[in-house]
Formats: C-alpha cells, sequence, structure tokens
C-alpha cells in the first residue's frame, strides 16, 4: 500500500530443499542451466565457492558477491520443482520449541541467527502462556467485544472502555440529552471504566441507531468526547464540511438483523484475488454502496474467473482521501456506502457466487483524529496509558498516523478481537495485512533499500514485540477458522514471514511478490523494447522463497494514484482519449498497449507467484489514475470511479483486455498452473526476445520483440507427443491479429541422447516447432493420448462411438477449450 516506504523488493536467497530426491533434483538441473546463465550474460562458471543449494561451482566472474547470489537464486527458482499435486499446501502443524525451531530446519542459512528466533519464539509461548492463565486461552482473549464496548445482558446495557489515564468518565448520547450527569462511570484497577443502564421497557435505555460517546476528564480537567473505541458504526453529518464523526449504538432488534444464507466457499487451491474498494466501484463520479457493488460489480468479478476479493477500506475511516489507511473506528464499517447490514449482503452474496472474501486490513497504524479516532484516548502524551506508544516511536512521520504498542495487554486484546469480530460477525475469509514491514522494523523500511541479507532482518532494528502479536494473530484466525486465508504486504521479504508459527515462523500463508510491479514500471518508463532484458524479468518474477507462497500481481492500486497511471495509460497515454474505437483501424500505439498489457499480465499470473492479484479495473485497461476527491482537486469524484462503460462499450477496445482476462482466469481454472510446482524455465534469449518455460505439463511461449516474428521456432518440452494451441493472445477476440492456427497439430522430436542432458535442445528431451509472432504469447497443451487397447478392444466389439477416429475424439477435447479457431474467425470478422 505505502509505497514510500523504501525497498528494492528482493527476497534473499532460496533455501536449501529438503530431502534426498528434491536435493538430486536440483544438483542435475543446476548442472543443465549453467549455460542459460552464461548465454544470459549474468554471470560465469568455474571451480570455486560450492552453492548451498546443489554442490554445482559458482564464482562471482568479475560481479559482485550479490550478483552471484542473484544467479543463484534464479537457478533455483526456476528449478525448484516437484511433482504436481492439486491439494493445496499442507504444513505440519508440529508445535516447535525453542531448542528445535522447524524454520531451522527448512532454512539453515538463518542458524546464525537462531538466537534472534528463539527469543521471538519465546517471546510468543510466554505471552500465549500468560493469555491462558489470565483470560482462559487465546480464543477467549480474543472475545473482547463481548465484554468491551456494549453489551446487553440481564435486563442492563452494560458500556466498558479501557482509558487508563482518564480522571473521570461518563456516557452521553442522544439518549440522555447529551447529559452524562447521572450516566458516570466507575473505573477498576486495570484501568477499565463502566456503567449498567437498566432496561426501559425490556428494551435498551438507548435506542437502536441513536448517537453516543463517552466523555472523558483530561489531568487538567478539562472534559473531552471520543467515539467509543468499540463503537460498530459511525456517522457523520456530510452537509458540515469537515464534521467531526459520531459513534452509533448499533444493536437492531433480532427481526431486522441480516441473516446469512450462504456457506463459506471453500479454500481455493490458488487465490486469484480481485482486490476492489467499493466506494469508487460506481461508473458515475460518487461514493457507490455495499449493494450497489453486490448486485452491479460481483457479476462481473464471477465472469472474469476471480475466486476471491480483497475489499479495501472496509473499517471507518473520517478521510476518504486516505484510500482507508488511515482507520478511525476498527470496528465500525465504513458508513459512506452503507450499514453493517449492507456489508453481509455483499459478502452473502459473494459467497453464494462460490466467491471468498478477503479483507484489508489495517493493524500498521492509525489515524491521528482525536475527535473522532482511537488517537482521542490518549488524553496525557507521554505518560502512557493508551494504545500507542508514547513519543517518537509512537508516530509514523511519513504516513502521519499513530503506532501501535504491540506489547501492552488491552492493545494486544483490541487488536485480536477486531480480526475475530470481522472475522465472525460478518463471515470474511482472511485478511490482507497491510504495512506490515512498518510493523516489523523500528525504522518502519523507511529509506532502507533491503539488499537480502539475513542480518537485515533480524537485528536490534527489528520490532520483536509486532513480530509476537502477528503471530497471535496468524495463530488465532487459523484455529478458528482452518481455510483461513492470510497475506502480509512486506516489501523487505523477511525470512519466517511466511512460515507457521508451530515451525517458528509468523504464520502468514502468502506474501505480496511486491517487487515486481517495480520492475514492469522501470521498464515502461525508462526502457525501449528493444532494451527490455528477459533474463531480468524472468528473475524478477522467480526471485522468492519457495517455501513461502507469494501472491503476483503486475498492478495493484499502488500504481494507479495520483502521481502515476495505469499501466495501460503508461503504455498507450492520449492515444487512448481517442484512438480506442474498434469501428477505425488501430494506431500502433494501442497495438502495442494492448498486446504488452495483455503479455505483462499473463507472465506475471504464470511466474510471479502462488497466486494472482489484480486491482479493480485493470483487467480491462482501466485509463488514468485514481484521485479521490480533495482540496487540490476541488473534491472532484472524476478520478475516483471505475468506467465501466468503456469496458461495456463494443465499440471500444477496452474490451478485448477484458476478455483476455477472462481467458488467463479461465485457463488457470482449467489447467491450475498457479498451484502446479512443476515448472522449468527451458529458453530466455536476449537476441530473440523469447521466453519459453514448462508449468504444469504445458508450453508457455513469449515473443516480446517488438517486431520479430519467428515461424518454425524450436522450443523444448520434457514430454512427447502431440501439442495444441491452449491459449493465445492474439486472437481477434483479445485484440490481436489471429495469426496462429489453432487447427494445427505440433508433433514432438526427440532431441539428443536419453537420460544426456547435456545433448538435449535446452536441457529438454524433447522438442517441436511453433510460430510465435511478435508480441504475443501462446501456451501449448499435450494432447491426451488416446487407450490404443481400449480403441482395439471397441473396434472388435463394432462400438461405433469409442471406435472414432482418435484424432477427432481428441480434438473435441482440444477445442472445447478456450476459443476456437473457427470462433476466432468469426470475432476476427465482426
Amino acid at each position: 500500500m505505502h509505497a514510500a516506504v523504501s525497498c528494492c523488493g528482493f527476497s534473499h536467497a532460496l533455501s536449501p530443499i529438503q530431502g534426498r530426491k528434491r536435493e538430486a533434483l536440483l544438483t542435475a538441473r543446476c548442472t543443465d542451466f549453467q549455460q542459460l546463465i552464461l548465454k544470459s550474460g549474468q554471470g560465469r562458471l568455474s571451480a570455486l565457492g560450492p552453492c548451498g543449494f546443489c554442490k554445482s561451482t559458482w564464482t562471482k566472474g568479475g560481479s559482485s558477491q550479490l550478483a552471484v547470489e542473484k544467479i543463484r537464486m534464479q537457478v533455483h527458482s526456476v528449478h525448484a520443482a516437484s511433482v504436481e499435486t492439486n491439494e493445496p499446501l499442507v504444513r505440519k502443524e508440529v508445535e516447535a520449541s525453542a531448542d528445535r525451531l522447524g524454520v531451522l530446519d527448512v532454512d539453515p542459512d538463518l542458524s546464525p541467527h537462531a538466537d534472534h528466533l528463539r527469543y521471538r519464539f519465546n517471546q510468543y509461548k510466554t505471552k500465549k502462556e500468560l493469555i491462558e492463565k489470565y483470560e482462559g486461552s487465546l480464543e477467549e482473549f480474543s472475545e473482547g467485544y463481548k465484554k468491551f464496548g456494549f453489551n446487553r445482558q440481564d435486563g442492563v446495557t452494560v458500556y466498558r472502555e479501557w482509558v487508563p489515564s482518564a480522571k473521570a468518565a461518563m456516557l452521553v448520547g442522544d439518549f440522555n440529552g447529551w447529559n452524562g450527569a447521572d450516566y458516570r462511570m466507575e473505573k477498576n484497577e486495570f484501568g477499565v471504566w463502566s456503567i449498567s443502564i437498566p432496561d426501559k421497557d425490556g428494551k435498551s435505555a438507548i435506542p437502536h441507531g441513536s448517537k453516543v460517546k463517552i466523555r472523558l476528564m483530561k489531568n487538567d480537567g478539562n472534559w473531552v468526547d471520543c467515539i467509543p473505541a468499540w463503537i460498530k458504526w459511525a456517522i457523520v453529518d456530510h452537509s458540515k464540511f469537515a464534521a467531526a464523526y459520531d459513534g452509533v449504538y448499533w444493536d437492531p432488534p433480532a427481526s431486522e438483523r441480516y441473516e446469512f444464507k450462504n456457506p463459506r466457499p471453500p479454500q481455493p487451491i490458488a487465490p486469484r484475488i480481485y482486490e476492489a474498494h467499493v466506494g469508487m466501484s460506481s461508473a458515475e463520479p460518487r461514493v457507490a454502496s455495499y449493494r450497489e457493488f453486490a448486485d452491479n460489480v460481483l457479476p462481473r468479478i464471477k465472469a472474469n474467473h476471480y475466486n476471491t476479493i480483497q475489499l479495501m477500506a472496509v473499517m471507518e475511516h473520517a478521510y476518504y482521501g486516505c484510500f482507508g489507511y488511515h482507520v478511525t473506528n476498527f470496528f465500525a464499517v465504513s458508513s459512506r456506502s452503507g450499514t453493517p447490514d449492507d456489508l453481509k449482503y455483499l459478502i452473502d452474496k459473494a459467497h453464494g457466487m462460490g466467491i471468498r472474501v478477503l479483507m484489508d486490513c489495517v493493524h500498521s497504524h492509525a489515524s491521528t483524529n482525536t475527535l473522532d479516532g482511537l488517537n482521542g484516548f490518549d488524553l496525557d502524551p507521554g505518560k502512557g496509558g493508551s494504545y500507542f506508544h508514547d513519543g517518537a516511536r509512537g508516530y509514523h512521520s511519513l504516513w502521519d498516523s499513530r503506532l501501535f504498542n504491540y506489547g501492552a495487554w488491552e492493545v494486544q486484546r483490541f487488536l485480536l478481537s477486531n480480526l475475530r469480530w470481522w472475522l465472525e460477525e460478518y463471515q470474511f475469509d482472511g485478511f490482507r495485512f497491510d504495512g506490515v514491514t512498518s510493523m516489523l522494523y523500528h525504522h518502519h523500511g523507511l529509506n532502507m533499500g533491503f539488499s537480502g541479507n539475513y542480518h537485515e532482518y533480524f537485528s536490534p532494528a527489528t520490532d520483536v514485540e509486532a513480530g509476537v502479536y502477528l503471530m497471535l494473530a496468524n495463530e488465532l484466525i487459523h484455529k478458528l477458522l482452518p481455510s483461513a486465508t492470510m497475506i502480509a504486504e512486506d516489501v523487505s521479504g523477511m525470512p519466517t514471514l511466511g512460515r507457521p508459527v508451530s515451525e517458528g515462523g509468523v504464520g502468514f500463508d502468502y506474501r505480496l511478490a511486491m517487487a515486481i510491479p517495480d520492475k514492469w514500471i522501470q521498464y515502461m518508463k525508462e526502457r525501449k523494447d528493444e532494451d527490455w532484458q528477459m533474463g531480468d524479468i524472468v528473475y524478477t518474477l522467480l526471485n522468492r522463497r519457495y517455501t513461502e507462497r507469494c501472491i503476483g500481481y503486475a498492478e495493484s492500486h499502488d500504481q494507479s494514484l495520483v502521481g502515476d497511471k495505469t499501466f495501460a495509460f503508461l503504455l498507450m497515454d492520449k492515444e487512448m482519449y481517442f484512438g480506442m474505437s474498434a469501428i477505425n483501424p488501430s494506431s500502433p500505439v494501442v497495438d502495442r498497449g494492448i498486446a504488452l498489457h495483455k503479455m505483462i499480465h499473463f507472465i506475471t499470473f504464470a511466474l510471479g507467484g502462488e497466486g494472482y492479484l489484480n486491482f479493480m479495473g485493470n483487467e480491462f485497461g482501466h485509463p488514468e489514475w485514481i484521485d479521490f476527491p480533495r482540496e487540490g482537486n476541488n473534491w472532484s469524484y472524476d478520478k475516483c470511479r471505475r468506467r465501466w462503460d468503456l469496458c461495456d462499450a463494443e465499440h471500444l477496445r477496452y474490451k478485448y483486455m477484458n476478455n483476455f482476462d477472462q481467458l488467463m482466469n479461465d485457463f488457470d481454472e482449467r489447467f491450475g498452473i498457479l498451484r502446479s510446482n512443476k515448472q522449468y524455465t527451458s529458453c530466455v534469449n536476449e537476441m530473440d526476445k523469447m521466453i519459453v518455460f514448462e508449468k504444469a505439463d504445458l508450453v508457455f511461449v513469449f515473443n516480446f520483440h517488438p517486431f520479430k516474428s519467428y515461424e518454425g521456432y524450436k522450443v523444448g518440452c520434457e514430454l512427447p507427443g502431440k501439442y495444441r494451441v491452449a491459449l493465445d493472445s492474439d486472437v481477434a477476440k483479445a485484440g490481436g491479429f489471429s495469426r496462429i492456427d489453432h487447427s494445427i497439430d505440433h508433433f514432438t522430436s526427440p532431441e539428443g541422447i536419453p537420460g544426456v542432458s547435456s545433448t538435449n535442445f535446452n536441457n529438454r528431451p524433447h522438442s517441436f516447432m511453433v510460430l510465435a509472432p511478435c508480441r504475443s504469447c501462446q501456451v501449448y497443451y499435450k494432447v491426451p493420448e488416446p487407450d490404443v487397447e481400449l480403441l482395439g478392444q471397441a473396434t472388435v466389439n463394432g462400438d461405433a462411438e469409442l471406435s472414432r477416429d482418435s484424432d477427432s475424439i481428441l480434438k473435441d477435447v482440444g477445442d472445447s477449450l478456450f476459443l476456437t479457431a473457427e470462433d476466432d474467425a468469426e470475432t476476427s470478422a465482426q
């Protein structure tokens, strides 16, 4: 989210592979891959320095040692192949001990930092044991919303608030005419204020939907009004400029409460995430509602075959332009888009469509607002007794926000309960944690360029308290909902972030691969097409710790913010204003832009991670940028909306990029490329601008050359047989030129001596010829071979149906995939 955090985005070298079979596989393939590294010009080999992965020898060859490490990383991320599985990654939940941390077995290179990791794990264990001793369990501890805030019990409404620095407190609101004289609260030894208000006529004395606040006395005797920290809804009078929010007592009658109708969808093996902001999801320049999003946008997401939504800006935030990242009320649904029930309607409808919903969770910092935010409870700054650290440690200078004291008991209760509240009350299926880098380090990642050296991750600059909180959070969520998805937004690449807490890791399921969009932006802004480096692209896409899964993405909301542009606008710029008509001939700028837009997103999809993310609107090449209403743009909503009308217009070319996005996601649905661990890159050719790799027994061919097409281009593969086109970016339906004949069968030829990889073609035992048009990509699938014995028996028995020509049977299978040649010709004619 926070692009201002400076970091190169590189993860450290991959961990040594465990197990003899896997190590042997890497040893062989590392040796086979040496020529590719030499050809790409990234280094040379000699008999110096054993590789920790496979015992092959490496030297820096005139380059820096870091460059050598990068070569190692590229080799082993390319060749970390294993038998493909259709099952989710299963983690062994064996509780670690300080003496035996599983993360040290996974990555022995962590051994020099074992003391740090043991200390972190011991802090986690100690904190958990204390919670269990005094609160019963971590699960009970996380039900703070049943104790704090407003709760109904035995004919009374009980309100509790933790404000240890207050000298006095009273509850005020519409229900008592904002006069708290008769509603003074009592304080216990832990700094918790409470009051019990008897019902009136069998109903709560505080009417549902009425405004409430807590009035607090400061040390100087002055009184201030604050919105209760655990409030479930907050509203503001939009007719008043810069008006403060009011807390709302939310307790609808049982007959009016929303009841979920649909169960949670099962956890997908590989998430295809649609990142969305409800408020800006309307085509009109205004704030959209949860129900409008559910009714109008969810069908689009479903049509494009995404299986997960990541909702931004759910927690209440007073300033709309913060994109939801300066949270004021952590338990409250953002009222701009509707009520709590409206959000439940959205999530329920998504579940009914088989789509899971993740929440963009902001526990890395909070708004500095005192009138309507959590910061209002810091009554005596510098003296402790609030949710935040005192002094400089409690303030983020770049974000102008407050930083939580993650080691404080009530802060942990508040944040952990916050997670459980959204998970259970609203049926979210997991969280994307924002700003994790800022949490993990005392320097918050500011002015840091992480090189991958392990000492950068485990040092006095590491905030162990924050790491322990994240461990507790992941442990809690995975206990409450084992199928939950937890994603970390971390630019540093900290090792162990994506390993289970039971191993001594932090416990996230995925981290965002944040270096990828930066690389694409660098290429589009700074390099001519002919200067794009294929090896650099492949390295960036594969540069991750294989034992810690990543969500790959080409562009998220970050890349579209004011001051930057969407990728489509970077590629086509002003041509998008008058050159997108599909009725008139396209310009070279538009042809290039659409072609590269498809290729960039697809190669990121295929190689960038074990999951994929796209921000709302980028699937169809949304033009321009995002700019929330602010004084600098006269409070305009013009750039804070999604122009669905452009995508829907048959006479405009935006539909082509959207069509390809549909094909790409459906392709993964059918073939499971994201979930496949079977991967091999056989060709990275800088002169031809070609990249060829295999994944899930498919052969991917990318030609990034700006004008050269190759006829009869030889590509290597592992499996012999007959191949056909499964996906093609050059089809007319996706704005291409239909240069590929999908009816052609591609037969393999053996290469070299069987079992001797050095005699193979690009280290592959088989090859076939393809047409590779410039600025296009194709995927080839191996046609299933018929059961000869079954077909022969069918012929003997006279079974006409089974004895049909096998090629005809298999052609039916191939033609059912995606777009046939006939369909493409028809689309082109239209």
